[in-house]
């Protein structure tokens, strides 16, 4: 029985899926049909709004938020009174008082007396918590009118004009049972912020080795600056663990989500470039679904696999998926195209220019959220317990499902973080232990366009899209993970095809593996002129992939053809000369040579 099952179970033994006889037209959302006159309210519904709202609620005690709980059913004052001794929270009941709220700041004066005295707190709460909502109409309105945020319970017979007023609410019936349960998570929620930020002032001395790690490092990101990024050496992260049930139970909580929206023109290939054939008949897209396959038979999970296509690629990726049927993926189209121009977007549509030329973020990552959520595919994911998004940007080739990051970032509670490797200057201006974590400028590295993101970042950010928030700000504490070279195999020019064309990799099962032989870890460097710039020019310039086992650099300029059985080793550059040809021969091996005419290696045989 999967943990789902188990809490739709534990919301059914609370009754909460029992409505009133009438249900409202706009509660119909929340409604699983009717039995004997009674409203069905449906369980994941009301799951995904509990999850919703304790969000909502641990958000605000990060930031040390003021609360009021409301209730008037005398059943749950016990278990009220409970909660909020606790949380450490002052069960006010002003609110019992009509204009708790809206008078607060006016406080009444008595004749005889020269005092003042007051209704309500000083401050004004920053969230009201409502058990009884129809009971307490009057302290919604002031609420609203305040422009408080609410959180309320909400049945089937609720008019539409105090349901239209809560921000988060939450479809069940108030039953003792359910009240008690909700106040189970509300506490629970309480306790775990207030213990992190216990943890992050130093109030607890005797933090477990896990969690001191995990405020350090959170510190480290806070105060890296607008301009720089923490940056953890993959080194450093924990094995993940060798139990392969706490491994699925881990991966169960991840979703895939590829971007699709890059073609092949740049490369002389009319469809998608995730459509190109990369090697053994596999495209691009071939490779990630077996990948992900592979690691759901391996472990026993359940990884989903989204493509968000753009309407110029959408018919190019679906020709790819039908030699895939029956597997859990999922096609959706973004509603607005990639590759339009950032100028021509609306600013209540996407993130800040600064962030959008910041090639660190993808810039259209709120455009795809949008999507995906108006598309209905978004629901049923939070429903199915998943926690973490892995976005795939671009064509990378290699093993990305990593348990050992989506570990790391489950453990320190890290919502969003992007995979980078250095860059040139980078590299040379490091000048720190490769095994420690540090604070680097943002132009020292270069994302390989894979990015983590929890579900409850997604959910912040979809809140957030309408009121002109800016991902400068909602991306202002950036994390990043300093891969290494194997988690990084792209598909961007036909030099690449060369390093998987060759036989430096082969297929197994319909996913890629490195050749043993090869001493080296990284693949080696390959420059290819122009001339090999369209994919048909460079199969025709190739008439079979060389070794290059022991390459480590080539680099191609000119009018250059290769023949058959050429072996490449060390460092070889050919260089031909404007109106010139060169042909390397059929069985040749290259070792350290640069040439720059037919003469310098002999006689062609094409």
């Amino acid at each position: 029985m999967t943990i789902h099952s188990v809490v739709i179970q534990k919301l059914l033994s609370t009754n909460a899926h029992l409505g009133r006889r009438v249900a409202a037209h706009h509660f119909k959302i929340y409604s699983h049909g009717s039995r004997n006159a009674m409203t069905i309210i449906d369980s994941d519904k009301t799951l995904i709004c509990l999850r919703k709202a304790c969000s909502f609620i641990g958000e605000l005690v990060r930031h040390k938020a003021r609360f009021i709980f409301v209730n008037t059913n005398t059943l749950f004052d016990e278990i009220i009174d409970q909660m909020t001794k606790t949380i450490g929270c002052r069960n006010d009941t002003s609110w019992r008082l009509g204009g708790f709220l809206t008078n607060s700041s006016s406080p009444r004066k008595f004749r005889g007396r020269n005092k003042k005295l007051n209704l309500t707190a000083i401050q004004p709460p920053d969230c009201v918590v409502i058990f009884d909502t129809a009971r307490k109409s009057s302290v919604i309105q002031e609420a609203a009118k305040l422009q408080i945020p609410i959180v309320g319970l909400v049945d089937s017979s609720m008019p539409w004009d105090i349901y239209k007023k809560i921000t988060y609410p939450i479809p069940a019936n108030d039953s003792v049972q359910f009240v008690y349960l909700f106040c189970n998570l509300i506490t629970k929620t309480f306790l775990y912020e207030q213990r992190r930020l216990n943890a992050a002032s130093g109030a607890s001395a005797v933090a477990k080795p896990e969690i001191r790690e995990e405020v350090e490092q959170l510190a480290k990101i806070k105060t890296a600056g607008k301009d720089k990024i923490y940056v953890l050496p993959y080194e450093r992260l924990e094995p993940a663990s060798e139990d392969l049930a706490e491994t699925k139970q881990l991966l169960d909580k991840l979703v895939v989500l590829k971007f699709n929206g890059n073609l092949g023109s740049d490369m002389g290939f009319s469809g998608p470039k995730s459509a190109l054939e990369v090697c053994h008949g596999f495209t691009c897209l071939d490779l990630v679904i077996n990948h992900i396959e592979s690691i759901n038979s391996k472990y026993g999970c359940n990884i989903p696999l989204l493509m968000m296509n753009t309407p110029s690629t959408h018919d190019g990726i679906l020709k790819v998926l039908q030699k895939h049927p029956n597997k859990n993926i999922h096609t959706c189209i973004q509603s607005q195209p990639q590759q339009e121009n950032i100028e021509d977007i609306p600013t209540s549509r996407t993130f800040d220019k600064s962030i959008a030329q910041d090639k660190l973020y993808p810039s259209n990552l709120l455009e795809v959220f949008l999507s995906l959520n108006a598309s209905g595919k978004l629901e049923p994911l939070i429903s199915q317990g998943k926690e973490y998004f892995l976005i795939l940007q671009s064509e990378n080739l290699a093993e990305v499902v990593d348990p050992k990051i989506l570990s790391h970032l489950t453990k320190s509670n890290i919502e969003h973080c992007i995979e980078v490797m250095p860059t040139t200057s980078g590299t040379e201006e490091r000048g720190l232990p490769p095994q420690e974590g540090r604070i680097q400028s943002k132009e020292d590295v270069k994302s390989i366009n894979t990015m983590w993101m929890s579900m409850n970042c997604v959910e912040r950010l979809l809140q957030r899209s309408g009121l002109g928030f800016t991902s400068s700000k909602f991306f202002d504490r950036a994390f990043a993970i300093d891969i290494p070279w194997s988690r990084y195999l792209p598909v961007e020019r036909t030099s690449d095809l060369l390093i998987l064309q060759s036989d430096l990799y082969t297929s197994a099962e319909g996913t890629l593996v490195r050749n043993a032989a090869r001493a080296n870890p990284k693949d080696p460097s390959i420059e290819l002129g122009p001339e090999f710039g369209n994919v048909d020019d460079f199969h025709r310039r190739f008439e079979s992939i060389p070794s290059i086992i022991e390459l480590d650099s080539l680099k191609v300029t000119g009018d250059v053809w290769f023949g058959t059985g050429i072996t490449l080793k060390g460092k070889v550059s050919i260089a031909a000369r404007p109106g010139m040809k060169i042909v390397i021969p059929d069985g040749m091996e290259l070792k350290n040579r640069l040439i720059t005419s037919q003469s310098d290696i002999g006689p062609s045989s094409l």
